[in-house]
């Protein structure tokens, strides 16, 4: 009997510890992470910047194709980098709160958390003015008291449905291959314009995949929009 107990009680940590990691889980607590099977919406979001030069070429991109994305900022980079972040803001893009240095939030007590997304707020106010209520944790990380934070400042936890696994990757085409492979429709695709651990990151092959990813999806079908504007198709 102790046995069988202590064998249940681990699979539950297991199960605990992959729920505050797994983006598409809602276990703890809702969050968006697209608009379902079935939809010919795909939003694109961009995590980690302002970084250069990356950020400036993927708003090249961007601005080419006539796609705005929603990108998710680090408030330490926006304060060092603030004229990269006002460029991503002058040209359409949704930006959203990433915390002041990029946690985990797992790790994280309820006012660390607050603290992390009241700073990163504060220098984005400074320096795009107004902005909106979405929020993505670092690495996906959460908690129940974490989410609990996030909504007491009035911000919407977003996470995603599809990856790119750009950090990691070896070329370009992986990084397509990737969003290929698995894109059905509905989803909100997670890649990088900058990388948590410093400016600098090099995010060449994600600002090559999305120029070739974004003309295949059309091809397919598919349209580009915010994440605002994904929830607002729901909500219709």
């Amino acid at each position: 009997m102790l046995g069988l107990l202590a064998t249940a009680g681990l699979a539950t940590l297991a199960a605990a510890g992959y729920n505050t990691m797994a983006p598409r889980s809602q276990l703890f607590g809702r969050t968006f992470i697209g608009a379902g099977r079935g939809s010919r919406l795909l939003a694109l979001t961009f995590d980690d910047g302002p970084n250069d030069p990356w950020t400036p070429r993927l708003l090249e991109i961007l601005a080419r194709h006539q796609v705005h994305a929603t990108f998710f900022l680090i408030g330490r980079y926006v304060a060092k980098r603030p004229e990269i972040a006002q460029q991503v803001a002058a040209a359409g893009h949704v930006i959203g709160n990433h915390t002041w240095d990029h946690p985990n939030l797992i790790f994280a007590s309820p006012r660390e958390v607050e603290t992390q997304i009241k700073r990163c707020a504060q220098v984005l106010q400074q320096t795009v003015g107004s902005h909106s209520n979405l929020f993505r944790p670092p690495f996906g990380g959460r908690t129940p008291q974490a989410l609990r934070g996030v909504r007491r400042c009035g911000l919407v936890p977003v996470l995603w449905s599809l990856s790119g696994w750009d950090w990691e990757a070896k070329s370009a085409g992986e990084v397509e291959n990737k969003v290929m492979g698995s894109v059905e429709g509905g989803e909100v695709i997670l890649l990088h314009d900058g990388g948590h651990r410093q400016l600098g990151a090099d995010r060449s092959y994600t600002v090559t995949a999305v120029d070739h990813l974004i003309a295949r999806c059309r091809d397919q079908g598919f349209h580009f929009v915010t994440v605002p504007e994904m929830m607002k198709a729901i909500d219709d």
